[in-house]
């Protein structure tokens, strides 16, 4: 397991004007808990229940052994962002309930720091990762979802390109509560929106 945790972070690294992303390491996490604790009011709404170990460094290393196993099953490939002059994480991105044969499909999900938010940061990040989903993870279909009042979720996926499909009730418990959340995808045939990445 160590071995396997020791190779998280070398995976393959993607660039943009003002970010680069690649897999998590267990090196990141002063930083990553340190930002997710700044950001903790910014985004408690919008996911599961914080536990009260959820930043500590025992709960980190096992969230790099999960997104160690996932990536190994293929089920699922983690994400961090960060400013290419700083080196300074900014957020995440994950792909998970990745399914193949005749699907091929994965979901995102993605969190950013509260001081980086209004940026453009998650638009770049996700219009300069999608290709790679497509071309080196072999996806043809990428889905999301947010809850309703999210707006700037929702209004981030339109401007990245993604097509609204619909509502799904009760559809992932969020904060404690069970919402319904508003349904995108994106297809390997769809056009990304313009970026500066």
């Amino acid at each position: 397991m160590l071995e396997r945790l020791t190779n998280l972070g070398v995976g393959p690294k993607i660039q943009t004007r003002r970010l680069y992303l690649r897999t998590p390491k267990m090196s990141d996490w002063q930083a990553w808990a340190a930002l997710r604790s700044e950001s903790r009011h910014f985004l408690v709404p919008w996911e599961p229940v914080w536990t009260a170990d959820t930043l500590s460094k025992a709960n980190y290393r096992l969230r790099m052994r999960r997104y160690s196993r996932d990536a190994r099953d293929d089920i699922g490939h983690a994400f961090f962002i960060f400013q290419k002059e700083s080196h300074q994480i900014i957020g995440g991105i994950t792909l998970s309930n990745i399914r193949r044969g005749v699907s091929q499909t994965g979901t995102l999900g993605y969190w950013i720091g509260q001081r980086f938010a209004r940026h453009g940061y998650m638009f770049e990040a996700l219009c300069g990762l999608i290709p790679s989903l497509f071309d080196q993870y072999g996806l043809r279909r990428i889905e999301a979802a947010c809850l309703l009042e999210n707006i700037p979720s929702s209004a981030l996926l339109d401007k990245v390109g993604f097509s609204r499909e619909g509502v799904a009730r009760e559809y992932l418990c969020i904060n404690g509560v069970w919402h319904d959340h508003l349904l995108f995808a994106f297809l390997k045939g769809d056009t990304i929106a313009p970026s500066k990445a």
